[in-house]
């Protein structure tokens, strides 16, 4: 399995400034392992984190196979995988050679997950994954799912930390850049968070334009990344940079 862990895949999170590029950010050479990889005419599913919104789903289905199209990678199809269908593709899972995890709200993905059997349907897959935000930080073995919703971060019963389809043993936090300076609940997020939840763990903040790329081989973070680890947190690696990782 190679495994695309991103912050953000296209632009930049919260920003509206307009894209220099068509499809996947080639930033970091993300695009150009993708085709390294990549099977002509490859059949894709696009897993939503959110089940229950079909109109949104296929609208974003439609967007993902143009924005596959623009980075020149070769389709046979795009699907959605949501509440009409769940429990079907994950027992089809291995039938796909590319899966996106979609990004949204960590808890509300990983229930739909485990309510598929999502993870026993990557037991045997062989292709490539690609998650976003909510849905790199739900490929773990064991999730951080970060506060991120009012009442999260003061409630005592929000569970930090949760199962998830173990297809690595990285937590990552998503759009450093965008999110570093944010409080939540009068906390702030990162200091009196995240710093807090690092204690025994190790979480990987990365900003968007930068990823983790996993192979049977080797782990590498691939630009700007921050180890957040016992209530600190230390740049490992700058845009333009590779950082490899103990696998």
């Amino acid at each position: 399995m190679k495994l695309f862990l991103t912050s953000s895949p296209i632009g930049i999170y919260r920003s509206e400034e307009p894209l220099d590029y068509k499809g996947f950010n080639p930033a970091n050479g993300m695009a150009e392992e993708l085709r390294r990889f990549w099977k002509n005419g490859s059949r894709c599913l696009l897993i939503s984190a959110f089940p229950d919104e079909y109109k949104v789903n296929d609208r974003m289905r439609g967007d993902y196979e143009s924005i596959v199209q623009d980075t020149g990678l070769s389709i046979s199809c795009m699907d959605i995988c949501d509440l009409r269908n769940g429990k079907e593709k994950a027992g089809e899972l291995c039938g796909y050679d590319f899966v996106i995890l979609g990004g949204g709200h960590v808890p509300t993905e990983n229930a739909f997950f485990r309510s598929i059997g999502l993870a026993d349907g990557f037991k045997d897959y062989k292709g490539i994954v690609m998650g976003i935000s909510a849905g790199t930080m739900n490929c773990a073995r064991i999730v951080y799912a970060q506060p991120e919703l009012p009442g999260e971060a003061s409630d005592p019963a929000f569970e930090r930390f949760i199962p998830g389809l173990a297809l690595t043993e990285y937590n990552i936090l998503p759009h450093y850049n965008a999110v570093k300076n944010d409080i939540i609940d009068g906390m702030r997020l990162i200091e009196d968070v995240a710093f807090g939840d690092s204690f025994g763990h190790t979480i990987y903040a990365i900003t968007d334009g930068s990823y983790l790329l996993q192979t049977e081989e080797c782990a590498e973070i691939r630009g700007e990344a921050y180890m957040i680890r016992d209530g600190s947190i230390t740049q490992i690696c700058a845009d333009g940079e590779t950082r490899e990782l103990p696998l």
